[in-house]
């Protein structure tokens, strides 16, 4: 695809949300089925289900997918995809490249041996790995509009209030 389809492509949805702004919300939405034989739920998507458990970490076996590893996964989606975006509308060829996040979390948060450790992923690094003929300036600003529009990366940086019920 090159910068012209993309336009051409997106143009029509864009014309729609300027048109119709509340068109432009969309409801993202993920479910848990709960394994009544292990300490596991599978997680059904659009490639088949995925059963995740504990982390070896926490005593898991680590045959089953973990969901801070399920986390950056799409933390790497996101940003992937929307990478390929700008460079496809800043008119940038891609070769090959990589978008690896390595995410940080102490075990002892989870497993409540101490209450002063906090549970979660506490340090996120991504990395672009971009094998491109484009001037390094122009990869950098790539990677800065990728930043900016890159859904997942936004709401990990300002989390959106979340209810529980």
């Amino acid at each position: 695809m090159n910068a012209e389809q993309l336009r051409a492509m997106q143009a029509p949805v864009k014309q729609r949300y300027r048109d119709t702004p509340d068109a432009a919300r969309v409801l993202a939405r993920a479910e848990a089925r709960l394994d009544r034989d292990d300490i596991a739920c599978t997680v059904p998507s659009w490639h088949g289900d995925v059963t995740a458990g504990l982390h070896q970490s926490t005593g898991g076996s680590g045959e089953q997918a973990c969901s801070a590893d399920m986390l950056l996964e799409a933390l790497v989606a996101c940003a992937g995809v929307t990478l390929q975006a700008v460079a496809t509308a800043s008119g940038v060829t891609i070769r090959s490249g990589r978008v690896i996040a390595e995410g940080t979390w102490d075990a002892r948060g989870t497993l409540g041996i101490d209450r002063s450790v906090p549970v979660g992923l506490s340090e996120i690094a991504l990395r672009f790995e971009i094998d491109s003929d484009a001037d390094p300036a122009k990869l950098e600003r790539m990677i800065q509009t990728t930043e900016r529009y890159c859904v997942i990366l936004q709401t990990l940086r300002n989390p959106p209030r979340i209810t529980v019920g």
